[in-house]
Formats: structure tokens, sequence, C-alpha cells
């Protein structure tokens, strides 16, 4: 049995799969699919370590949208450390490639789910307040 799904809810699965299509972006420049691209500058980066790391989040972020999406209680805080986890690794990707304007979307996406995750609106619907 589902609970009735609110719109804070609803509004956190789709930012998780946005967030699901920007790590596959990270992926594929990972694997050297894509360029990394710093203004004027534009150049291709293999890293199998990352491309793994992003690739499970990939996988990682589809899961969690189905769980937001029936409203499961767990969803919330699987979410929150998902999401901190990304930022991590945008952090670490920043320090690898030395700027951060590849990174920039994902940071913001990241850290706005973050916030709307303390709402306590979102917190109630998840019964965590």
């Amino acid at each position: 049995m589902t609970k009735e799904r609110p719109f804070g809810v609803t509004i956190l699965a789709v930012l998780a799969g946005v967030a699901a299509v920007i790590a596959a972006y990270h992926t594929l420049q990972f694997l050297g699919v894509f360029k990394f691209n710093f203004g004027p500058f534009s150049f291709r980066n293999f890293s199998l370590f990352a491309a793994l790391m992003y690739g499970l989040l990939v996988w990682v972020y589809i899961w969690l949208v189905q769980m937001l999406w029936n409203v499961d209680p767990s969803a919330w805080l699987f979410l929150v450390v998902i999401t901190i986890f990304n930022l991590i690794l945008d952090f670490m990707g920043m320090l690898g490639t030395g700027t951060g304007i590849e990174y920039g979307w994902s940071i913001f996406l990241n850290g706005l789910v973050l916030i709307y995750c303390m709402l306590p609106g979102v917190r109630k619907a998840f019964g965590t307040s």
C-alpha cells in the first residue's frame, strides 16, 4: 500500500531524475565520449574509476526515483545520503580537473535537493519530522 504522494515529493522525484541524467553525462565524460569544456579549452579525459562511480550513481538515482514515486519511508534518508555522496564526488572531480565549470549545475542541483529535503513539509511526508 502506497501513501498519497504530495507535490513536494513529486518535485524531489523529478529532481532525482535530472540528477541521474547529469550523472550519466559525467559518466560519458570520464569514458572519453564527451569533452570537458573550460571556456576556449576542451579536452578528453579517461578515468575508469570515476566513470564507474558516476555509473553507479546513475543506477542509484533511477532506483531512488522509483522509491520516491512510491513514497517509500526510507527514500528520504537514502536521498539525503546519495545527494551528499554526489556532492563529494563533484568536489573531488573539481579538484582533479582544476576548475568547477563542468560541475556547477550538478553542485547547484544537489544543493537544491539537499535543502529541499530538509524542509518540514517534505520531512513530514516521509514521517521523519
